[in-house]
């Protein structure tokens, strides 16, 4: 990918290295450039999401940047012989991304939560980020007959980050499948977000993302998700099979694409 960033592959899903000096000059680089961007922050379930769905492995696929959130991704990583990359906090990550909007005067278009939520939101963000326009919002679960005019309204605002949360179907898909209707904005799905900025739910603690304990944190709000376990074994089962018969053609390929940038960096 160049510009400090570069792209790894976990069972043919691919996770970006990028560390925290570079992701400031990366953002803003991959602004400049046309055409709608996402941000996706990788879990260890949506990567074991993107190897079953075709639609949200191409979603994650055709992302400006992939950032692992999860422990699980860092030795998955190791366990294939890839570069281990740097893990981010989703929520700290999003108030460094609009501490870096702010001094360069850029715009932001809230999508998604309640009401009452978004309004506090935006109140805050304007009360802690003067310099940072915010150019619009609108409320999640919308009917879908409300839905051109949220495309139209974030289309003619053509904010710099539009900050999608709660109340939007699908997720991260949901700029994707509709990618080709909006200008050059950067999407970043955080389903929490509006609640936290609102100050209506609290934000992950350090301590326990430092320790990688924000899966019993999970457990905590929905004790179903024990059932995680299954899909989490077989993700463990198709790492040894890869390493086992994937992983010498993966390489390969990687050392090829990178001989192949070189030369062609050497021509420029």
């Amino acid at each position: 990918m160049g510009g400090g960033v570069e792209r790894i592959d976990i069972l043919g899903i691919p996770v970006d290295v990028v560390s925290p000096e570079d992701l400031e000059k990366t953002i803003f680089r991959l602004l400049d450039e046309a055409g709608t961007k996402q941000i996706i922050f990788l879990n260890i379930w949506k990567l074991i999401r993107a190897t079953h769905s075709q639609e949200y492995a191409q979603c994650v696929k055709s992302a400006a940047l992939v950032l692992p959130v999860s422990k699980s991704i860092l030795k998955a990583a190791k366990f294939l012989k890839q570069t281990v990359p740097y893990r981010y906090s989703p929520f700290d990550t999003l108030i460094r991304i609009l501490t870096s909007l702010e001094s360069r005067y850029k715009s932001l278009f809230l999508l998604g939560g309640h009401k009452s939520s978004l309004l506090n939101a935006q109140r805050n963000i304007q009360s802690t980020y003067p310099g940072l326009q915010v150019v619009g919002r609108y409320v999640g679960y919308f009917p879908k007959a409300a839905e051109k005019n949220v495309i139209e309204g974030i289309y003619k605002a053509n904010p710099s980050l539009v900050l999608v949360c709660d109340g939007l179907r699908h997720g991260e898909l949901w700029p994707y499948e509709r990618r080709n209707q909006f200008g050059s904005s950067f999407f970043i799905y955080n389903k929490d977000a509006i609640d936290i900025l609102s100050l209506r739910k609290k934000r992950l603690s350090k301590t326990t993302f430092d320790r990688g304990h924000e899966a019993w944190t999970e457990l905590g709000h929905n004790p179903l998700r024990i059932f995680l376990i299954i899909p989490y074994m077989g993700f463990k089962i198709r790492l040894l099979w890869w390493r086992l018969f994937k992983l010498k053609k993966v390489l390969l390929a990687q050392a090829a694409a990178r001989e192949q940038a070189e030369a062609g960096m050497q021509k420029n």
